[in-house]
C-alpha cells in the first residue's frame, strides 16, 4: 500500500476528535511500560515489544490499569518498532505494530464497555508509540536523513493501517532525527503528530539544540502538540516549561520521570512517590501543560494520584490556561532559534556567486572548502544568519546545494537562508535542512506563490517575499505595499500566517534614478511598522556603479534600520558595514553601556586618521570569549592551519595540512603533541562549558582522525608506529542495543591516541570479563540507555570485581547518576564522552 492509499483510506474521525480537544480539555498519558514489564518479569536483554505476541494478557492488563487511572491516552508497546532495534528480532515491524495497536484498541472497548469506571465514558485514543532509532544521522553519524525518513516511513504506514489515533514520538534527543520522523508522518498518514524530546540537566539536547530551537522546528513543521519527556523528574521539568511556554503557540505536553533511579538490593526503583508526582503535575498544568503522564518509573498509581488532584483544581474546563498564540518570525539551526523583530540581523551575502569570479569557479570545480571557509569567515564577522546560493547554469545546482547545506552545518551553528530560485533544489534543500530555514525567495507572481507556498508550508519554512508580480519592481512605494498585502492574503491561503513571511522591499541602485533608495525606505517603514510584518533588504545595489561603494551602502544601511529594517543581506567583512552596524546598534539602546562598541573598536585604528583609538580601554578585537579558535588559544602565536582545521572540523584540510607539515619537516611527535592534541583539548573544553556541540565535537574528532590517518601512514612507510597510550574495552550492557554514546567516546579515546577494543553492544558480562582477562586491560568503559539492561551493568562491575579487581570500570548513559553509579560499583561516573578521556588519563598516566 503505497502513502497515498493510506492518506486516502485513512479514517479522520478520531483523529479531529482529539484535535478538537487539544488545549481546551486537560488530558492524561499513560506511564511507564519498561518498568512494569520488568515487575512483570522480562528480563534484561529482552526486547519488550515482543512480549505484544508473547504475554498479550500483560499488555491487557497494563493498558487497562492506566485507563483504570484516568489516562486518555494509552502508548502501544511499540516503542523500539524498527528495522535497526529489530534486526534480529524474531517477530517483524508490521506484525510487532500492529499487535501492539489492537491490544490496546481491545483493552480501550472493553473498559469503555464494560468497566464500572467514572473513566469508562470520556474520550480514550491509542497512540502508535514511536522512539528514536538509535542511530545518528550523517554527518556525524552513519545514516542519511533519507534513510531514517524511510524507517520511520514503515513504522507510520505500519500504525495507521493497524488504527492507531495518534502518532506519538517521544524521548528524542536530535533534533534532526526528529524531523525526519515528523516528515515521515506527514507523508505517510492524516493522523495528529505528538512529539516529546528528552532534554539534559541543561535544557539541551545530545546534538546540540536548545529547546527553543526545538519548538520552532517543530511547531513550524505543523505538529498538533510537543514537549518534554523522561530524564527527570517532574521538579526538573517546571524550570524547562517557562523557555518552552514563551515561545510556543500550540498545546503543550510533559510526562516526566518518578524521580531518579536507584537500586535498592538490584532493583531499580524511583523516588518519587504518587503524591508527590501529583502536586508537581498540577504545577505543570498551570504553567501551560495541558497533556500530563508519566515516563519511566511512574505507574497507574502516580496517573491516578495526578488524575485526581488536577481535575480537583480544573473542575471547570475554563479554567484550564488557555494556550496563547505566539507571534514570533523565528527560523532556527540545529542549536538555537534566531529571532526577527527586536535587533537588526545581519545575513552574510558571501555564499552566492554573484559577481564573484573566485565563487563561481570554486562551484565549478567542487570546491567546498572554499566555501566553507567563507561560511567560517561570515560567523567569525558577527553574521547571525548565512545565505547559501550555489546556482551556476553549468552545474548541478540540487546536488551542490544540499552538499553545501551539509558541509556548512557540520562545521557552522547559524542557521541558512536557502536562497534558489529553482523548485527541486528548494525541495531538497528545505528537507534536509536541520532546522528551520529561511527561504529566499518567493513573489507576487501567481505561478510563485504556487509553488513556493506548498513547500514552505510542509517543511515549515519562513519565507522572504520579494514586492514585485508580473508588471515588475513597482516605482511607488504605495504599490510594492499593495503586493505585499497580495502576497499576505496568498500566504493564508495555504495556511502561512504572516508572521512566516519576512518582505523585501527591493533595493535599487541611486545611479540609476536618485529616487530609488527614498521609494525602497518608505514602502519598507510601512510594511514594517503599519503591517507589522519584518522586514529584509540586499543592501549593497544601492551603490551599484559608485565609487567608494562601501561610504554609500553603510549610510545606507543606516537609514534602512532606522526606517524598520529586520535583517541585512550584507558582507560582514566590510569594516564600514559593520562599522554603521555597531554604531546603530549602541545609539539605539541594543548595546548596554557601549560594551559591544568598546570591545570591538578600543584597539582598532581609524581608518580615517590612520591614528590608534584613543579610548584606551582593552578590548576583545571582535572576537567572541567562546569561540573554539586558534585565536582563543594565544595572542602571541598564531595558529597553524592544521590546529585551526582540526577546531573548525574541516576533515579534508586536516589530512592535507597534516601532510604539509610532515613533507616541511615537522616531526609527527610534534604535530601531535602541538596541533592535535590541543586543539582536541579546546574543542574538549567548549562541549563541557556548552559552548561547542555534540555535532562539532565529532567533526573535530573526525578531521583529528584524518591527521591522525596521515601520521600513522607516515610511520607505517618509514618502519615505526606511534605508541599508544593505553588499551581501553567499551560495550555497551547485555540487553542494550544504544550505542551511539560507546561510539562517541570511542571515536574521543581513540583521537587521544588510546586504543579501543570496541565489543559492540547488547554484550554479555562474560564477555567483558573474558577480554580484561585476556589483554589484561586496565580500563572498561559500560554504556546504557535502558533502565531495564542497568542491571546487566551492575553484574558486568560485580564480575570484574571478582575476577579483574585491577582493571577500573567508567560507566556512562541516559538513565545514569552519580549516585546509581556510586551503588553500582563503578570507578568513574561519565555524564560527558570527555569525562571519560580524563578518567583514561588519570588510568594510564598519560
Amino acid at each position: 500500500m503505497t502513502p497515498s492509499d493510506i492518506k486516502d483510506t485513512i479514517d479522520n474521525k478520531t483523529g479531529s476528535d482529539i484535535r478538537s480537544l487539544l488545549g481546551k480539555k486537560l488530558l492524561f498519558s499513560d506511564g511507564a511500560m519498561g518498568t512494569l514489564l520488568q515487575a512483570e518479569g522480562m528480563k534484561g536483554g529482552e526486547i519488550p515489544e515482543t512480549w505484544n505476541m508473547l504475554h498479550p494478557e500483560v499488555l491487557l492488563s497494563i493498558h487497562t490499569r492506566y485507563l483504570g487511572a484516568g489516562s486518555n491516552i494509552i502508548a502501544a508497546n511499540t516503542f523500539g518498532c524498527n528495522r535497526y532495534k529489530l534486526e534480529h528480532c524474531d517477530y517483524d515491524l508490521d506484525t510487532l505494530t500492529s499487535t501492539g495497536i489492537r491490544l490496546v484498541k481491545d483493552a480501550i472497548k472493553k473498559f469503555e464497555t464494560e468497566a464500572n469506571s467514572v473513566f469508562s465514558n470520556r474520550p480514550h485514543f491509542a497512540a502508535l508509540d514511536v522512539g528514536p532509532l538509535g542511530k545518528l544521522l550523517k554527518p556525524i553519524g552513519n545514516i542519511t536523513f533519507d534513510e531514517a525518513e524511510s524507517a520511520y516511513a514503515e513504522i507510520v504506514r505500519a500504525g495507521t493501517k493497524a488504527g492507531a489515533d495518534i502518532l506519538f514520538f517521544e524521548t528524542f534527543t536530535d533534533l534532526y532525527d526528529l524531523k525526519a520522523a515528523i516528515i515521515a508522518a506527514k507523508e505517510n498518514s492524516n493522523l495528529p503528530i505528538f512529539v516529546s524530546v528528552a532534554p539534559d540537566e541543561n535544557g539541551r539536547l545530545l546534538t546540540g539544540g536548545d529547546l527553543e530551537a526545538y519548538v520552532a522546528l517543530a511547531e513550524g513543521l505543523g505538529v498538533d502538540a510537543l514537549g518534554m519527556n523522561c530524564g527527570f523528574g517532574p521538579k526538573q521539568f517546571l524550570k524547562f516549561l517557562p523557555v518552552i511556554t514563551k515561545v510556543c503557540s500550540i498545546p503543550i505536553l510533559v510526562q516526566p520521570n518518578a524521580g531518579l533511579p536507584k537500586v535498592v538490593n538490584g532493583v531499580t526503583t524511583f523516588d518519587v512517590m504518587p503524591d508527590e508526582f501529583a502536586a508537581d503535575e498540577l504545577e505543570l498544568v498551570k504553567e501551560g501543560c495541558c497533556i500530563v503522564g508519566g515516563c519511566c518509573g511512574s505507574t497507574p498509581e502516580h496517573i491516578s494520584a495526578s488524575v485526581r488532584l488536577c481535575e480537583d483544581t480544573f473542575s471547570d474546563k475554563d479554567s484550564l490556561p488557555p494556550t496563547v498564540p505566539k507571534n514570533l518570525t523565528v527560523i532556527s539551526s540545529y542549536t538555537h532559534a534566531v529571532y526577527f523583530g527586536d535587533r537588526p540581523l545581519l545575513i552574510g551575502e558571501r555564499i552566492n556567486p554573484t559577481g564573484k569570479k573566485a565563487l563561481k569557479q570554486a562551484l565549478r570545480d567542487k570546491d567546498i572548502n572554499y566555501i566553507i571557509n567563507e561560511a567560517i569567515a561570515e560567523e567569525e564577522a558577527g553574521s547571525d544568519i548565512l545565505d547559501v546560493n550555489v546556482g551556476l547554469p553549468e552545474i548541478d545546482e540540487c546536488e551542490m546545494m544540499e552538499t553545501a547545506i551539509e558541509e556548512i552545518t557540520a562545521i557552522s551553528t547559524l542557521p541558512l537562508q536557502i536562497d534558489t530560485s529553482d523548485i527541486k533544489t528548494m525541495e531538497r534543500a528545505l528537507r534536509i535542512y536541520n532546522g528551520k530555514p529561511l527561504l529566499n525567495s518567493v513573489n507576487g507572481k501567481l505561478e510563485s506563490m504556487e509553488a513556493v507556498f506548498p513547500l514552505a508550508k510542509k517543511y515549515g519554512a519562513a519565507v522572504v517575499a520579494l514586492t514585485l508580480d508580473e508588471e515588475g519592481i513597482p516605482e511607488t512605494p504605495e504599490k510594492r505595499v499593495a503586493i505585499a498585502d497580495k502576497i499576505i492574503k496568498k500566504a493564508a491561503e495555504y495556511g502561512i500566517d504572516k508572521k512566516d513571511l519576512i518582505f523585501d522591499t527591493l533595493t535599487m541602485t541611486v545611479s540609476t534614478d536618485i529616487n530609488n533608495a527614498k521609494i525602497t525606505l518608505e514602502a519598507l517603514r510601512k510594511i514594517r511598522y503599519e503591517y507589522g510584518i519584518n522586514t529584509v533588504l540586499g543592501v549593497s545595489n544601492v551603490s551599484f556603479g559608485l565609487p567608494l561603494r562601501s561610504i554609500m551602502t553603510s549610510t545606507f544601511f543606516t537609514l534602512a534600520m532606522e526606517n524598520g529594517l529586520s535583517a541585512g543581506i550584507i558582507n560582514p567583512l566590510d569594516e564600514r558595514l559593520m562599522a554603521a552596524y555597531d554604531s546603530f546598534l549602541t545609539l539605539r539602546g541594543f548595546d548596554n553601556q557601549c560594551l559591544r562598541y568598546i570591545g570591538k573598536y578600543s584597539e582598532k585604528t581609524d581608518p580615517y586618521t590612520a591614528k590608534p583609538s584613543t579610548s584606551g580601554t582593552p578590548g576583545t578585537n571582535g572576537q567572541t570569549a567562546d569561540s573554539a579558535s586558534a585565536s582563543a588559544t594565544s595572542s602571541e602565536k598564531p595558529a597553524s592551519p592544521l590546529f585551526t582545521a582540526v577546531t573548525k572540523g574541516m576533515i579534508d584540510k586536516a589530512g592535507t595540512e597534516c601532510k604539509n607539515m610532515l613533507a616541511a619537516g615537522t616531526t609527527p611527535i610534534d604535530i601531535i603533541d602541538n596541533n592535535l592534541i590541543p586543539a582536541l583539548d579546546v574543542v574538549g573544553k567548549g562541549f563541557e562549558e556548552k559552548k561547542v556541540f555534540l555535532p562539532q565535537l565529532l567533526m573535530s574528532a573526525d578531521a583529528a582522525k584524518s591527521a591522525f590517518d596521515v601520521i600513522k601512514q607516515y610511520y607505517a612507510e618509514n618502519g615505526t608506529k606511534g605508541e599508544s597510550k593505553g588499551t581501553v574495552v567499551m560495550a555497551t550492557v547485555k540487553g542494550d542495543i544504544h550505542d551511539i554514546g560507546k561510539n562517541i567516546v570511542k571515536v574521543l579515546l581513540e583521537n587521544y591516541d588510546y586504543t579501543v577494543i570496541d565489543l559492540g553492544k547488547d554484550v554479555a558480562p562474560e564477555t567483558i570479563v573474558e577480554t580484561v582477562l585476556e589483554h589484561n586491560i586496565m580500563l572498561v568503559g559500560l554504556s546504557a540507555l535502558m533502565t531495564t539492561t542497568v542491571v546487566s551493568m551492575e553484574e558486568t562491575i560485580k564480575q570484574l570485581r571478582e575476577k579483574a579487581p585491577f582493571c577500573k570500570v567508567v560507566v556512562g548513559g541516559a538513565v545514569l547518576t552519580q549516585e546509581y553509579a556510586d551503588k553500582i560499583g563503578a570507578d568513574r561516573y561519565s555524564p560527558q564522552a570527555m569525562d571519560t578521556v580524563k578518567f583514561a588519563k588519570e588510568v594510564f598516566g598519560k
